[in-house]
């Protein structure tokens, strides 16, 4: 993966969240760190006593490689043990349309198709970060949009997002947008109390 910020460090304590995502018998969806120690790290070939960003980097960890296969990972956030962000199921976010839709093919001389606004219960895709996911509308209001997300994302305030709509069986940007703030899942050894920021729209 790619380093954002900070430094990695051969025998660093590291967490990897949402991590295993589970339900409770009400419903209600929890979330429990992967705990591990980084013991290598990895550029191209070169190995490694400390990472920063820039490049891919290989980080070799003790987790079990049953939690990793078929790409079960994919876009989840490793960072230092206690320092990263909460997790989201629902977030408020800030957004932006584009007036014409991108990629899609028209008649000879025709305009793009528009954009048209986002509709309630509406479902699209969501790219916070690494992490593509679903998402579904639950309120618009001008440029404000609650947004209830199909898997939770590691993510935090004031991370910018990208939109997408099916059209023509494919899916084509239409918009991108801010976090606000939303709704954070209670992680496994936290306080729930803490963790819930509310969403109100």
């Amino acid at each position: 993966g790619s380093i954002v910020r900070g430094v990695l460090r051969v025998g660093d304590e590291i967490e990897v969240r949402p991590g295993i995502v589970s339900k409770d018998d009400d419903g209600t969806m929890r979330c429990e760190p992967i705990l591990s120690r980084i013991i290598s790290l990895y550029a191209e070939k070169n190995d490694l006593q400390y990472a920063v960003p820039g490049g891919l980097i290989g980080v070799g960890t003790r987790v079990d490689p049953t939690l990793t296969r078929a790409d079960r990972l994919v876009g989840q956030v490793l960072g230092l043990r206690g320092s990263l962000p909460n997790v989201y199921s629902e977030v408020e976010i800030n957004f932006y349309l584009l007036r014409r839709l991108l990629g899609v093919k028209t008649q000879e001389g025709g305009k793009q198709a528009k954009v048209q606004r986002l509709q309630r219960a509406e479902i699209l895709m969501v790219n916070i970060g690494s992490t593509a996911t679903g998402g579904k509308v639950l309120a618009v209001r001008n440029d404000l949009a609650k947004v209830l997300l199909t898997q939770p994302v590691c993510t935090q305030e004031g991370e910018k997002i990208a939109l997408s709509r099916r059209v023509d069986k494919h899916w084509r940007l239409i918009g991108w947008g801010e976090i606000r703030r939303g709704i954070t899942i209670p992680m496994a050894g936290d306080a729930p109390s803490t963790q819930v920021s509310e969403v109100g729209l």
